[in-house]
């Protein structure tokens, strides 16, 4: 009873906070306030350490999204992690994991983020291998590794920050935007960002995150981590407008949507195809903040929010009761057995296809309009609707595995809509990705943007959306048949499989090439030469050597008279001759 109170108190605490912070939000969004707060911590002669908050619509709306979905996500656990000893540790970990977010969402200045950060980072590999056993671990060393080359390039922006008079960046974007250090520190956040938010070529940090207990890849993948590289960019997109980054940037984030939306087209696990999703979808928002519509990542981001954590939640409860399967070719027929989870599933799914009218259509459809309006290659824009595209594809393919035909497991398992609090949980996000984006649409852009396209223009997205559920239809159709049959198909299956191999790129091959060097050396040096001329060598000659002297010690008496009488004998031939 008391792990299950720890619960209620977080879901309800949070649940409060989160609507006084969106009904503030309402208020500085409606009046165009920004609050600016500093606390003197401590004061020595003339010197001061001061903590700075910075409040205005963007962060409190954020912040109300943070703890709304991380109070259901609690909740949630209840029941989710129920059969864990340790449920109160889980509970804290992910309240310090959600306390980081807010400290890196209010701060102005770039040490007060780097506490945010790191804690970020830390919680999230003590979360990673939650569930301890050897992939959990290597999972954990993968994420916590790779975010690691973003916390050294935010090392080197604070050092680089020493130029000015302090560390708050937010005095010195407008003014310093063509200044060469800025420009550094720009380059170095943008590679931070890059990092965080799992963008080419550090993209394989995020699939293999999902060794985490279900609930927090539900908070990781919607509001905390993955967007920690989003919301920094955000603040900083003045320098990035007039950056030669944000060319570099929109290059790589095309990519990074396309190679995941490929990816997820070959993946039978069902978190790691919600995680591509996901990736996809960090690569939509950060290509369209390099093309300078801040407005537009942060009102993605947000939608991407409530339906990406209503997609982890549902995938929750169809692990649970699917006895800890997540391979989608085991399931099937699961609108039958859980009617509600189901429709929960499909309305999400939906909202990331961007069907009209829920949350996920007001954002995408909005992005990929200012697009086609906007000076942009063809390049680009192939990567933008083509990516589209794929994701309503590994959409309409996990909805086909999952939800239609027969059930392909042991018919053993008890498949069940059963537990409440669970089911609870996600109606409040069902909610929310059904109303959420329309309510956000008529807050944020309370003067319609002007989109000025042709007719065929206009209808493009809904075409791109109908072809792409189409291929993934027919992509679950043939690829049971075709895809296995011959070695050339099965090269390009891994290869689109594997992320175009970049875990062999960026981690395995990091790893392998230095433990084969490593062990070379350690046969030819450490076992090889050092021990025949060092120690083992050693320590056979001075037994070899001990022995010798062991017979002298042994023998001395003989060998005393033996001398002796060579000695005489020696006396009695020189007197003789």
């Amino acid at each position: 009873m008391k792990n299950l109170s720890i619960c209620n108190i977080g879901f309800v605490l949070l649940m409060f906070i989160s609507i006084i912070l969106f009904l503030f939000s309402l208020i500085f969004l409606l009046k165009d306030l920004i609050f600016f707060l500093e606390w003197e911590i401590i004061s020595l002669n003339s010197s001061m350490i001061i903590m700075t908050f910075l409040f205005d619509w963007m962060s409190l709306l954020f912040m109300s999204f943070v703890l709304m979905i991380s109070s259901v996500v609690i909740y949630y656990s209840k029941e989710y992690m129920s059969g864990d000893l340790n449920i109160n540790r889980f509970i804290m970990l992910v309240f310090m994991f959600v306390m980081s977010m807010m400290l890196l969402i209010i701060s102005p200045n770039l040490i007060s983020i780097l506490l945010g950060w790191d804690g970020l980072g830390l919680v999230s590999y003590c979360l990673v291998i939650y569930f301890q056993n050897v992939k959990s671990f290597n999972a954990g060393m993968l994420t916590a590794l790779s975010n690691r080359i973003g916390d050294v390039a935010f090392l080197l922006a604070i050092s680089w920050m020493l130029n000015y008079g302090s560390w708050s960046y937010i005095f010195y974007l407008e003014f310093m935007k063509n200044d060469f250090e800025m420009n550094i520190v720009m380059m170095l956040i943008v590679l931070a960002g890059m990092t965080k938010s799992a963008q080419i070529p550090f993209s394989s940090w995020l699939p293999a995150a999902m060794a985490a207990p279900t609930p927090v890849s539900a908070l990781v993948h919607s509001s905390t981590l993955v967007t920690a590289g989003i919301y920094l960019l955000i603040r900083f997109n003045i320098l990035l407008s007039y950056s030669f980054m944000s060319q570099l940037l929109l290059v790589l984030s095309g990519l990074t949507m396309f190679m995941a939306g490929l990816g997820a087209n070959f993946e039978y696990d069902l978190k790691k195809i919600i995680a591509l999703s996901t990736l996809s979808q960090l690569g939509l928002m950060m290509s369209i903040l390099s093309m300078g519509f801040m407005k537009l990542a942060f009102f993605h981001l947000l939608t991407h929010a409530l339906f990406k954590a209503l997609l982890f939640m549902c995938a929750g409860a169809i692990i649970h009761n699917m006895n800890n399967s997540q391979d989608i070719r085991l399931m099937g027929g699961l609108s039958i057995y859980m009617p509600f989870t189901s429709s929960c599933f499909n309305v999400a799914n939906l909202a990331l296809c961007g069907m009209p009218f829920l949350a996920g259509f007001y954002s995408k459809d909005m992005i990929l309009e200012v697009v086609s309006m906007s000076y942009i290659n063809l390049f680009s824009y192939f990567l933008y609707y083509f990516s589209t595209g794929l994701t309503v594809c590994y959409s309409f393919r996990l909805i086909y595995y999952s939800m239609i035909g027969e059930l392909n497991c042991g018919s053993l398992n008890m498949l069940s809509d059963e537990g409440w609090i669970m089911l609870r949980g996600m109606m409040v996000l069902l909610v929310m990705s059904i109303f959420g984006g329309s309510m956000l649409s008529w807050l944020m852009f309370n003067t319609p943007y002007m989109i000025c396209l042709s007719y065929f223009m206009k209808f493009m997205t809904l075409f791109v959306c109908l072809f792409g559920g189409f291929s993934g239809y027919l992509i679950s159709n043939i690829s049971l048949f075709y895809f296995n049959k011959s070695l050339n198909n099965y090269l390009i299956v891994n290869y689109f499989g594997s992320m175009w191999f970049m875990p062999y790129i960026s981690t395995y091959g990091i790893v392998n090439y230095p433990l084969m060097l490593g062990n070379i050396v350690y046969k030819s040096f450490d076992q090889g030469w050092s021990e025949f001329l060092g120690s083992q060598n050693l320590y056979n000659n001075l037994i070899k050597y001990s022995h010798i002297f062991f017979l002298f010690c042994s023998n001395n008496l003989k060998i005393y008279l033996m001398l002796f009488i060579m000695w005489i004998v020696m006396l009695f031939l020189l007197f003789l001759f």
